[in-house]
C-alpha cells in the first residue's frame, strides 16, 4: 500500500496526495513488487533500499548511495494472538532522498498514525532531517509505552499464578520474557545506529536537530535499561514460580504416598485372615469386628507416625 502526504506550509496541516511532489512523504506498508518498482522509478531510490525492511531479520544500519541515505531501525509492535497481547519488533526503513522522504515497513504502525492524525507538533514533511528525528523519538516513546504495558501485564499474571499455579500463566510469562529479549536486542542495535547519526553531516546543519537526536539517544538508553530490569525481574519471577509449582507437586505426591501407606494396612490385615486361617472370636461372631478394629487402630497409629515425620 502506498500513501503520499505533504504538509501545507500555510495551514500546517497534512494533506494526502495522489502523485509524488517535492517535499512529500511516501509511506509504504507491505508493498508489492510492482509498487516498489513504481516508487524506485519515480524517486530514483535503489530497489535494495526499498526491499531492506521487508526482511524480518534485517538489522539496524545506515547505508548511502548517491543522494539517497537509508536508515534501518527496529520498531515495536503489539499484536493480538490467542486472545492475548503479544509484543515484537519489525524493521523500518527511512530513506532520505534529495526531494522526498520514504518510509517502508511490513506492517502499519501506530507511530505513523500519530503523524497522520496530527498528534505530533511542529511536523513538516519537507523538513526531512527533522522529520526523521521526530520518527525516531516516537519509536523510543513507544518502546517505553510497551515496556510499561509488559510490566503491568506481568504483574497481573503473577497475581493469577498465586491462585492457579497453572502452566498457562507460566507460558504467558515466557512470552513476555521473549518480548523483552527482542526489545532489548533491537534497542541496543538502534543505539549503535543513533550514535553513528550524530557524526553525519545532515545532522550537523542545525543545532536544534542535534539536540533532538541527543534526546532520542537518551530515551533509547532509558528504554534499554527498563528492558533489562524488567527482563531480570521476570526471569527471577519465573524461576521462583517454577520452583513453587514443583514444590507443590512434591507435597501432593508426598500426601498421596502417605495415604497409600495407610490404605494398604487394612488390605494386608484382611488378606492375611482371608487365607483359610482361624479368626479370633469366630465362634462368637465377633471376629470381623475385632479385625476391623485392629485395622482402624493400625491406620490411626500409622497416620500419627507419618504426621510426626511430616509425611502427611
Amino acid at each position: 500500500m502506498i500513501s503520499i502526504y505533504k504538509s501545507d506550509e500555510v495551514s500546517s496541516t497534512l494533506q494526502r496526495l495522489e502523485n509524488i511532489e517535492p517535499g512529500s512523504w511516501i509511506h509504504l506498508v507491505a508493498p508489492s513488487e510492482q509498487e516498489l518498482l513504481l516508487i524506485s522509478k519515480k524517486t530514483g531510490v535503489p530497489m535494495e533500499f526499498l526491499k531492506a525492511p521487508l526482511d524480518e531479520e534485517e538489522t539496524s544500519r545506515i547505508d548511502t548511495e548517491g543522494n539517497n541515505t537509508l536508515f534501518v531501525f527496529d520498531i515495536p509492535f503489539s499484536e493480538m494472538e490467542d486472545n492475548s497481547l503479544t509484543y515484537d519488533t519489525y524493521p523500518l526503513a527511512i530513506i532520505h532522498t534529495e526531494k522526498e522522504l520514504i518510509t517502508v515497513c511490513l506492517k502499519n504502525s501506530k507511530i505513523f498514525l500519530d503523524f497522520v492524525e496530527g498528534k505530533v507538533r511542529s511536523f513538516y514533511t519537507f523538513k526531512r532531517s527533522r522529520f526523521i528525528l521526530q520518527i525516531l523519538y516516537r519509536i523510543a516513546t513507544y518502546y517505553l509505552i510497551y515496556l510499561r504495558q509488559i510490566d503491568k501485564k506481568s504483574l497481573m499474571i503473577e497475581k493469577k499464578l498465586h491462585k492457579s499455579m497453572k502452566n498457562k500463566e507460566l507460558i504467558q510469562l515466557l512470552s513476555l520474557e521473549k518480548s523483552l529479549v527482542y526489545f532489548s536486542t533491537s534497542l541496543t542495535s538502534n543505539e549503535i545506529t543513533l550514535e553513528k547519526m550524530l557524526k553525519m553531516e545532515m545532522m550537523q546543519k542545525y543545532e536544534e536537530d542535534k539536540d533532538v537526536l541527543e534526546d532520542v539517544i537518551i530515551e533509547n538508553k532509558q528504554a534499554i535499561e527498563m528492558a533489562n530490569i524488567y527482563s531480570n525481574i521476570l526471569s527471577g519471577t519465573m524461576d521462583a514460580f517454577a520452583s513453587v509449582i514443583s514444590n507443590n507437586l512434591n507435597i501432593v505426591m508426598k500426601l498421596m504416598a502417605g495415604v497409600t501407606i495407610i490404605m494398604s494396612i487394612p488390605n494386608i490385615i484382611f488378606s492375611a485372615f482371608g487365607m483359610n486361617v482361624n479368626v479370633p472370636l469366630e465362634q462368637k461372631n465377633h471376629g470381623f469386628y475385632l479385625i476391623l478394629g485392629v485395622s482402624i487402630i493400625c491406620c490411626i497409629v500409622a497416620g500419627i507416625i507419618l504426621r510426626k515425620k511430616d509425611l502427611l
